[in-house]
């Protein structure tokens, strides 16, 4: 840091603000709030980052300005409006290029009630935004089917309709609209369906249910009972609707949820906004990581934009740990009870769309979702590089018999089985898988440096600290200890050991990375275990054929060598045996399989 650059941060403020930091191209290249600006600003540039890309932004910085506000919910604020209008490079920053629709009730005499993009400041009530235009349009239909609101465009003043100038429409007719263009419906009335219409779309149907339910029994009360019956029918309507709202629970009324997942390169963040018991909105979006921003940092910022973007002004937001968003709002980190179970309620659907994401990724853009892949495997192991080549080793005998060992071989995160390989084990003698593991190892990794080939970035060992402390014995006998990365994973709680750690580390069962490790390991031990059951019964078949009385060793060989199976020998006719024993043994030969049959 420059002698310019340590005198800014020694005078700066110990109080609330931004802090804007520029390039050489007096650009701005990133934007941050804080509590303590002289804290905050001096802790870039007094300690060493584990972040690359933290160290590159320091790097780059040549000037730094900043701007002093009252609290700390004006510094969230302003960072939020810095970001979107400058976009400095290492910020995150939410891309939303949707225009969500709202429902607005028009401000106008008799107002009119209707879905739009547009947010016009002319004192109009504006609700929303709706984040699935379909739900907008459901409720606008559910509150034209329940109440008669006029769809026309007329101005409606006192003195148009005293003179006459409308004449009412069809909607009339059809009981859509109550006539207020000829005077037929007075303003009072019709606002007071317009305050109802207000607490539907709030998500309060309480009052609208209470409302329609005297009405009914008035008509029933009077002998009106076909009245009666198509206000029943409205209530069914919206005693429907309601049930398919998400219903939390009544005791949680206007809060809104978030909560966040993360992973190496992005992070998932879902927005509930909950009033009178049930979810009237959700949203969910990927924040792409630019710098390694904690899901701190992340959430504190999206709940910021989301609340601004969603025109959320509730007192109260439930979060999965404590945020700082200043002193307005009161942030609530739930222990147990309903509220606890919304947050986890807002944690599946954040995981549910992660997965969505991985599964078009997947399918529009592989290449993609196997760097993400790599990347997140290389951190949840601790690896120095990503595993593009990974290999696991399994042994397999029975009681000691045909000990054989195989190593499967998985490149980018899928089986690579053309460079798949077992091992007839040589020189161990009963059921020892630790020195069975040692010898396969070495065999296999000796033979790589022999012919001067790739060598994997992991080695998967499919075992506890015994196998893998063999394996390392081999590795240090061939002088790569410190150039492949290994590790040990054990079948029965699924624990990975590392050399020289005596704690084993435990994925999440639903973790990627743990899953790929697990695939690896049935891999490896399908191809041992078929190439196991292949080669007792080739040695019981051996046998077989070396009890028939007067075949020698020599007369074996030529039948194995020219037949290439005992299969086919069995199936052979006397006349083929013959052409490779001669008459006399190959009769005996025939009569043996033969005979036996």
């Amino acid at each position: 840091m420059n002698k310019d650059l340590k005198l800014k941060v020694a005078v700066l403020p110990t109080t609330p603000g931004v802090y804007q930091y520029f390039d050489k191209n007096e650009t701005i290249i990133y934007v941050g709030k804080a509590i303590n600006l002289k804290k905050r600003v001096s802790s870039y540039f007094n300690r060493t980052h584990d972040d690359a890309k933290t160290r590159i932004l320091v790097s780059k910085i040549v000037d730094i300005k900043h701007i002093v506000v009252a609290t700390e919910t004006d510094a969230l604020l302003l960072e939020n409006n810095l970001i979107k209008k400058y976009k400095p490079k290492y910020n995150v920053l939410l891309k939303d290029d949707k225009s969500y629709p709202w429902i607005c009730i028009k401000k106008e005499r008799f107002p009119r009630i209707f879905v739009t993009r547009k947010m016009i400041r002319d004192g109009s009530e504006y609700y929303g935004p709706y984040t699935n235009v379909k739900i907008a349009y459901a409720l606008l239909d559910l509150i034209k089917e329940l109440y008669q609101i006029r769809s026309c465009m007329f101005d409606l003043s006192s003195q148009n309709i005293n003179t006459g100038k409308f004449k009412i429409c069809l909607d009339y007719h059809i009981k859509k609209c109550l006539g207020p263009c000829e005077g037929l419906q007075t303003e009072t009335a019709y606002m007071n369906q317009i305050t109802s219409i207000r607490n539907i779309i709030k998500g309060n149907f309480k009052e609208s249910l209470l409302y329609f339910e005297n009405m009914m029994y008035d008509f029933a009360t009077k002998m009106e009972f076909e009245e009666a019956q198509k206000i029943k029918e409205k209530m069914l309507l919206l005693s429907n609707y309601q049930a398919k709202s998400t219903i939390v629970t009544p005791s949680i009324n206007n809060v809104d949820v978030f909560s966040i997942l993360s992973d190496e390169s992005a992070a998932y963040v879902n927005f509930f906004k909950i009033s009178n018991g049930s979810i009237i909105q959700s949203h969910t979006s990927e924040i792409k990581k630019k710098l390694d921003e904690t899901d701190k940092e992340l959430l504190e910022l999206a709940i910021v934009e989301f609340r601004e973007r969603f025109n959320s002004i509730t007192p109260e937001i439930l979060v999965p740990f404590k945020v700082s968003v200043g002193e307005k709002i009161k942030v609530t980190v739930p222990k147990q009870g309903d509220k606890l179970r919304v947050v986890e309620l807002s944690l599946r659907n954040a995981k549910y769309y992660r997965q969505e994401q991985f599964k078009q990724v997947q399918i529009v853009d592989p290449e993609r979702h196997t760097k993400r892949i790599m990347a997140q495997m290389k951190k949840d192991l601790r690896l120095s590089a990503e595993p593009v080549h990974i290999e696991c080793f399994d042994n397999s005998n029975i009681q000691g018999t045909n000990p054989v060992a195989a190593c499967v071989v998985f490149k980018n995160g899928k089986p690579s089985k053309k460079d798949y390989r077992h091992f007839n084990i040589k020189t161990v003698e009963g059921p020892d898988d630790f020195a069975s593991m040692e010898e396969a190892v070495h065999r296999r990794y000796k033979r790589l440096l022999d012919e001067d080939q790739t060598l994997p970035q992991l080695i998967l060992i499919d075992g506890g600290k015994g196998q893998l402390s063999s394996a390392l014995k081999s590795l240090d006998l061939l002088g790569l200890r410190n150039k492949i990365a290994i590790i040990g994973i054990a079948k029965r709680l699924e624990e990975l050991f590392f050399p020289e750690d005596p704690i084993p580390l435990y994925l999440d069962k639903k973790s990627e990375t743990l899953k790929i490790l697990q695939q690896l390991r049935n891999e490896a031990h399908r191809f041992g275990i078929t190439h196991h059951r292949n080669r007792r019964s080739n040695t019981s078949l051996v046998s077989e054929l070396e009890s028939i009385p007067g075949i020698g060793k020599q007369s074996l060989e030529s039948l194995l060598q020219y037949f290439k199976s005992v299969k086919r020998i069995k199936e052979a006719s006397l006349i083929q045996i013959t052409g490779v024993l001669g008459a006399s043994k190959a009769k005996k030969v025939y009569d043996f399989y033969h005979k036996k049959n």
